[in-house]
């Protein structure tokens, strides 16, 4: 009786990494590094100005942190008063969230019925639309503001927030999907007995958060850094949103540096709060544009 000897499997030999690709790489994250470093200076130099004084922010004598942070510089900023920021703060936020809310609510919709719902003028309709972002705002800037002033809005939420919650592009971004969205998942719907708002809102809606996660999160920081319209319609102080509490700051006569990179740290944190808690849905929605087919 002879023994079977087992087949010898040849061990595979070490793979030899290549001098140029280890030099690529190497290249590739220093170049990132470097990028990353230059993006943080921004946010470096506000912190750093945050936190001193006048005399430190403009001298010749650079460093690179103040030795005695000024911590009250926040107990000053809000208590100053000649501008409330508290409040300012606090009319960002409500503007920003209802523009969003309703840029959402309003665009998808229009998207959503422009994209299914059967209409021999809808592309007429659409074509229309996508006109709206060819006409500057300066044109249509005067008559909106003599609209607002007319219907007594000026210096409220209404004439901040209703006269901007259409946009062209949201509506353009929302057909575009919605005609990528699979149709057998609706019509799966309409067997059930769900109409076009309850396709709409049961089954549409539900699949599509990373998409929607991602033009709310460009809408709020539109809303959030708008300036201009904010600055016209709100003329009392009291009706001030961050960004125009932020340049009362600077005036002919003087400039509070301090305040300003205060005031500026201040209302950079809840753009940035936003985009780290939307931030999975938002690359999922840019990444995989909605549901997985």
């Amino acid at each position: 009786m002879t023994a079977t000897v087992p087949p010898v499997t040849p061990v595979d030999k070490p793979r030899r990494v290549k001098r140029g690709s280890v030099i690529g790489n190497t290249g590739l994250y220093v170049s990132i590094g470097v990028a990353a470093l230059l993006f943080l200076v921004p946010f470096y130099l506000i912190a750093r100005n945050a936190l001193s004084t006048d005399p430190e922010i403009t001298g010749e004598n650079w460093k690179f942190f103040p030795t005695n942070p000024q911590w009250s510089n926040f107990t000053e900023l809000f208590h100053d008063t000649t501008v409330d920021f508290g409040r300012s703060l606090l009319n960002s936020a409500v503007v920003a969230v209802l523009i969003t809310v309703g840029t959402l609510l309003v665009c998808s919709l229009a998207g959503y019925g422009l994209a299914r719902i059967p209409y021999k003028h809808a592309n007429k309709i659409f074509y229309m639309v996508l006109g709206t972002l060819m006409v500057p705002p300066a044109v249509t800037f005067v008559p909106s503001f003599v609209l607002v002033s007319s219907l007594g809005w000026v210096d409220s939420y209404r004439g901040l927030v209703i006269p901007v919650l259409f946009s062209g592009f949201a509506c353009f971004l929302f057909r575009q999907y919605f005609l990528g969205f699979p149709k057998e998942l609706e019509e799966a719907a309409r067997v059930d007995g769900l109409g076009y708002w309850g396709a709409y809102w049961r089954i549409v809606v539900p699949n599509s958060l990373n998409f929607f996660a991602a033009i709310a999160t460009i809408t709020f920081i539109s809303g959030w850094n708008a300036f201009l319209w904010p600055l016209v319609i709100g003329q009392d102080p009291s009706a001030w949103t961050v960004q125009i509490a932020l340049s009362s700051y600077m005036t002919n006569q003087t400039v509070n540096y301090h305040l300003i990179f205060m005031a500026t740290a201040i209302s950079i944190l809840p753009l940035v709060f936003v985009f780290l808690f939307l931030q999975r849905w938002l690359v999922q929605g840019v990444a995989q544009t909605g549901i997985k087919g």
